[in-house]
């Protein structure tokens, strides 16, 4: 069961040379949102929750507060990619051990760090998922393993 929550979390990580800002942001009205959300729902429980760790601890619920999230995020990024590292089964989570790259507006090169991001999975959908970019021991810990 573990290996197959690797491959659900796997499937919906975006390609290491998406923009994110473009999935989210750049030329995304709510009507095409929504037909994005309608196609991603059925990958999610109706209690879905998500929390990015480095901008509030409060969570957000839904697909519409994983954009929100993720639109809170990407206010300062021209750009934005991730690149998986590894994925860590631990049972009914995966740890996303990423790079990420991001280019604020006037730089002319990305930046780069290493984040973490740690996928609940409940009977073959996400039910949770947190981000830690730059606390990898907290996702760890957050997960119920050690590094």
């Amino acid at each position: 069961m573990s290996q197959e929550n690797v491959e659900i979390v796997r499937g919906l990580q975006p390609g290491p040379d998406v923009d994110i800002t473009e999935l989210f942001v750049v030329g995304r009205d709510d009507v095409e949102f929504e037909a994005a959300a309608a196609a991603a729902a059925p990958a999610f429980t109706d209690d879905f929750v998500c929390i990015f760790h480095a901008l509030s601890e409060e969570p957000r619920f839904g697909i519409d507060g994983l954009r929100r999230s993720w639109l809170d995020w990407l206010a300062p990024w021209e750009s934005y990619r991730t690149e998986i590292k590894e994925l860590v089964d631990a049972g009914d989570r995966v740890v996303v051990v990423s790079r990420d790259f991001g280019r604020r507006p006037g730089m002319d090169l990305e930046v780069h760090f290493d984040g973490c991001a740690v996928w609940t999975v409940r009977d073959a959908k996400i039910a949770r998922a947190e981000f830690f970019p730059t606390d990898r021991a907290a996702a760890f810990e957050a997960a119920g393993l050690s590094q």
